[in-house]
């Protein structure tokens, strides 16, 4: 399949190669930061970059908006495509009549829509991450434009899904508890243990043993520990007494340990 890329992004940054790498060409990459459009360019085979949103003359098939969501409207008003072009969003969170709605208003000639969402995180200038097993999550009401997605779903990956909005948004915002919430709660700890001059390296043994019961059971739920799970209120009390002084921690703290007493054992 011919790929034009707008966003060059953390997505972008491995997408594209593992397109490239399953035999698909990318065209063109578009990014509002022009340097990044060039280092992206720089790791692929012979793809170029596009100064503008206009792809009127392109020889791409598929146009894939790896751009943030609060950037996804403006794109959309100012891209000029081929006609008959497929043009797929990859927001976790944005819906598929989002798109469909954008492109009636602003396209000028008929356009196919889809969703083409990979459930990971990303970081620019990371090692290219292999997709064999990142999940891919698809949308579109369109069939041949449906099975023209999870073909190139499956040229990558072994992990497709045709999922919908609805279920799209529930996952994300649970990718977002397993994930960024997980990483910055690993953040706060650093800075608690920092505060005392130790190491992180202390906890390492422990996050990744929590981490290996967590993602081995069959419910995370079934080997959650700690004072909360044991109903130890004088150890409970004792952490909350030493974060008096750090009101913004003690109060997540709370939060944290509430939810884990409230929540169903297994």
């Amino acid at each position: 399949m011919e790929i034009s890329f707008i966003g060059a992004g953390n997505l972008a940054w491995h997408l594209a190669p593992a397109l490239e790498n399953a035999g698909h060409h990318i065209n063109e990459i578009y990014s509002r930061q022009l340097q990044h459009a060039r280092q992206l360019v720089s790791n692929l085979y012979d793809a170029r970059t596009h100064s503008e949103l206009n792809f009127a003359e392109s020889p791409s098939t598929l146009f894939v908006l790896a751009v943030p969501d609060d950037a996804l409207e403006s794109v959309c008003s100012r891209l000029v495509l081929p006609e008959n072009a497929i043009v797929v969003h990859t927001s976790g969170s944005k819906s598929l009549d989002s798109l469909d709605q954008w492109m009636a208003i602003y396209s000028d000639v008929p356009v196919q829509t889809g969703v083409f969402y990979a459930l990971q995180t990303f970081s620019q200038g990371q090692p290219f991450m292999d997709f064999d097993e990142i999940p891919l999550c698809i949308e579109s009401a369109d069939k041949p434009t449906e099975d023209a997605l999870v073909q190139l779903g499956q040229d990558i990956s072994n992990i497709v899904y045709l999922i919908t909005s609805e279920e799209r948004r529930s996952l994300h915002v649970a990718a977002v508890f397993a994930c960024n919430f997980t990483n910055h709660l690993l953040a706060l700890a650093y800075d608690l243990i920092a505060q005392q001059d130790l190491e992180f390296d202390l906890l390492r043994p422990l996050i990744t043993e929590t981490f290996r019961k967590g993602l081995s059971a069959s419910n995370p739920a079934d080997v959650q520990t700690g004072p909360a799970r044991r109903g130890d209120l004088t150890t409970i009390s004792d952490h909350l007494a030493l974060l008096t002084n750090q009101p913004k921690l003690a109060e997540i703290y709370q939060i944290m340990t509430t939810s884990i007493q409230q929540h169903p054992k297994q």
